[in-house]
């Protein structure tokens, strides 16, 4: 039987009743994702029609999914809630600490050595709270949750910004940052502006080297990094109900890229066989009882440009393989026009890694096909050029491509298999290289490709492709290889050509495991002592952040002004740092390590106003702090873009950052800043960004009167005596203001909760 099978039969109960009224409310017909989000109001009944992408809504979503490095910092903030146990279902999976290195076991064994204090941690807190805790190993957060938790019609919330992945069963599911986690799991209700609709018609049929990843590279190539923002990405139309459902679930996951809220897929046959597959009957049989409300009206599939913001039609049956790089996700190129762009933008040509697995493409189908191609490799006598790793999504997926003798094959090929968890992906890769910052390429089925990700290295080129386009190209070992087209010299001096993959939806003889990762919590926690030692350099309790005086902000020194792109990796990287996620004075240690200085085009060395001298960021940030100084961090488009990790919004916070004025914000950053009392501004004028200089003390104008939709004023103070007034505006609602002024969400919680 499924995990929380009562809750999801309670949510089906009374989804018709509110999903007819939501309809009649409206006014017309509802998309999928308007019937989702309609049944799961906090409040319960509809009573209003809601503005997309301008009406502050309350959500009571399902459940909450946690990963280990975000999970720490989540639930020390839910700590302080004033809470004996969570209120809804909620799970942490420990996927992001295991380092790639070796091989499977090897890393694991000293996974579990190095981050012991941080995995007891997890596991008590999880047990004294009511917590799912999944252990190291068990797999990778998002792969788990849509073999177990995900459900058609659900809503759920998970502190990684890959949370949509669950999309491919059907469910709302989106990433934010722990605070949000913290609303949820104390009974809270959870704040969204009403997201605008993306609807993607996807016609014909998949075939051939052409799979469902290549879906999402082409429509990142269409909407770019920040062209889903303030959107759901709701996909449709025959071609969208014939992919399967982990190939749903790639499409969905790699939505974040796009800088989507999330994404989803309807109710289809291919839904029912993955619940059915998985031991889930029960759900199965629950949603065929109620399908006609887990998709969307038929007149919104027949009129599609009427119930959404915009359309886009894909066919798939001409769609090619696409490869998406480097240093950005939305570059996407065909695979016919690929080797022209390599040689055209002087790209390195030689292949030195491919890399499969990952929570977006990690499944019984993916590493299937994946290996259709490694068998090739071995009855046709070829040899990877490329080095080359597979990282199975979950032990459910490890233990029966195991038993099928999937992995032996890719053994045979070269290859080696990698523990279950992130690894390379997030930058957990201890990589072999004897040069780390020579220009070099590799390539991913993974779903982000920002520089310094996944090695630390910002001369590697990364590109994102499907399994079995990575598996040819790592067998080539060259990135101008075409498998559609081109042949590969084998060990005997003769041409040969791949032939098409051949992939497996579901395992022929059912998913199996011997041991799967579980440990429940105990019944009843109140017994279990949270473990934290007090002398932890990766582990610390929390103060609450001091609350806002009454007075507007002046003399804030400029921290830096950042130009171009600058992600959650910019702001707090992962790599080596993903140790420090629990210990928020030692992580703040890379706060904006990464972001380019507009000024002098460095990373990582700022001009501290106080000494004339150039120095690190964090040790400048600390300078002002201990002189009694607020500080400010000016930037550029699509600020915060990425990872949900909320540390890039906590670790200025603590380091007496008190504004963020930019051109514009990826969505879940600029929540983040929000609810950790941070001010998070956006240039009325982009181009005011030019007027900021380098010896600059900002003032903010207005906040005595604080109110929604009322812009507030910057003072630029120049040093040489001059000033420029500009305009900023906010998105600012009544309650986000509200914990301004009390200097976070969490203490607004902790106040209600006591």
């Amino acid at each position: 039987m499924a995990f929380d099978i009562e809750m999801i039969k309670a949510v089906y109960a009374q989804m018709g009743n509110r999903i007819n009224t939501a309809r009649n409310v409206v006014g017309k017909p509802l998309t999928l994702s308007e019937k989702i989000l309609y049944s799961h109001l906090y409040a319960g009944e509809v009573t209003e029609a809601y503005d997309r992408g301008k009406s502050y809504v309350e959500f009571a979503p399902d459940r909450v999914a946690m990963q280990d490095a975000t999970a720490q910092m989540a639930l020390l903030q839910f700590m302080q809630a004033g809470k004996s146990t969570v209120e809804v279902p909620s799970t942490v999976h420990c996927d992001h600490l295991i380092q790639a290195e070796v091989g499977a076991t090897e890393d694991l064994k000293k996974a579990v050595d190095t981050n012991k204090e941080v995995y007891e941690f997890l596991a008590s807190v999880s047990n004294k709270y009511g917590i799912g805790f999944w252990k190291p190993g068990a797999g990778i957060i998002h792969q788990v949750v849509l073999e177990n938790y995900a459900f058609p019609g659900g809503m759920m919330i998970g502190t990684d910004s890959h949370t949509p992945n669950a999309g491919g069963l059907g469910m709302i599911a989106i990433g934010v940052g722990g605070a949000d986690a913290v609303d949820v799991m104390a009974g809270m209700a959870w704040e969204l502006k009403f997201p605008k609709l993306i609807g993607v018609k996807l016609t014909g049929t998949l075939s051939g080297w052409t799979s469902a990843k290549d879906v999402i590279l082409k429509v990142a190539g269409i909407l770019t990094v920040k062209g889903g923002t303030g959107a759901i990405v709701e996909y449709f139309g025959e071609g969208a109900d014939g992919i399967s459902c982990t190939g749903k679930g790639t499409i969905c996951n790699m939505g974040a890229e796009i800088g989507a809220t999330t994404s989803v897929f309807a109710y289809s046959h291919k839904m029912r066989e993955y619940l059915m597959s998985t031991e889930r009957e029960d759900i199965a049989n629950e949603a065929e009882k109620i399908k006609e409300h887990l998709r969307a009206d038929e007149e919104v599939y027949a009129n599609p440009e009427r119930y959404f913001d915009q359309v886009i039609e894909i066919n798939l049956s001409t769609l090619e393989p696409h490869i998406n790089g480097p240093f950005t996700p939305d570059a996407a190129w065909p695979i016919s026009d690929f080797a022209n762009k390599v040689r055209e933008h002087g790209w390195p040509e030689k292949l030195e890694v491919g890399l499969i697995g990952s929570c977006t493409n990690s499944s019984y189908e993916d590493i299937t096909r994946a290996a259709s191609i490694a068998h090739q490799a071995v009855t046709k006598n070829l040899k990877a050029q490329s080095e080359f790793t597979i990282t199975p999504g979950s032990e459910l997926v490890r233990y029966t491509t195991e038993r099928d003798g999937l992995l032996d094959i890719f053994d045979e090929m070269g290859g080696v298999v990698l523990a279950n968890a992130c690894g390379p992906c997030i930058g957990q890769w201890a990589r072999h290289s004897n040069d780390p910052n020579r220009k070099n390429s590799i390539i991913t089925s993974f779903n982000r490709n920002f520089a310094k990700r996944n090695d630390g290295n910002p001369n590697t080129h990364a590109f994102v492709a499907s399994p079995e386009i990575v598996t040819a190209l790592a067998l080539a070992g060259n990135l101008t290889f075409n498998p559609l087209t081109d042949t590969i010299t084998n060990k005997d001096g003769v041409e040969v050509r791949l032939d098409e993959p051949k992939g497996i939806e579901l395992p022929p003889n059912g998913f199996a495991v011997e041991d799967a990762g579980y440990q429940a919590p105990a019944v009843d926690g109140s017994g279990v002592n949270v473990i934290v030692d007090p002398v932890s350099t990766r582990l610390q309790l929390l103060d609450p952040f001091s609350a806002w005086n009454g007075a507007d902000l002046k003399g804030l020194k400029l921290l830096i002004k950042a130009k171009g792109k600058c992600t959650t990796d910019h702001i707090s990287m992962a790599g080596p740092w993903l140790k420090y996620r629990g210990h928020l004075d030692n992580i703040s240690n890379n706060m904006l390590i990464g972001a380019i200085n507009a000024y002098n085009d460095a990373t990582n060395k700022v001009k501290n106003q106080l000494t004339g001298e150039y120095m690190e960021v964090p040790a400048t940030a600390r300078a002002y702090k201990a002189a009694g100084l607020g500080s400010i961090v000016v930037g550029d488009e699509n600020y915060g873009e990425g990872s949900s990790r909320e540390h890039a919004a906590m670790e200025p916070r603590h380091l007496g950052v008190r504004v963020i004025l930019v051109k514009s914000f990826a969505r879940i950053h600029e929540t983040n800043l929000k609810k950790q009392g941070m001010l998070g501004l956006t240039f009325n004028e982009p181009k005011d960004y030019d007027k900021v200089r380098e010896d600059d003390n900002i003032d903010i104008i207005g906040l005595t009167s604080f109110s929604p939709n009322v812009p507030l004023t910057v003072v630029l103070n120049h040093a040489d005596g001059t000033k420029d007034e500009i305009t900023a505006n906010h998105t600012y609602n009544e309650g986000q203001i509200e914990w301004f002024k009390a200097g976070s969400a969490l203490n607004m919680i902790s106040k209600k909760n006591a």
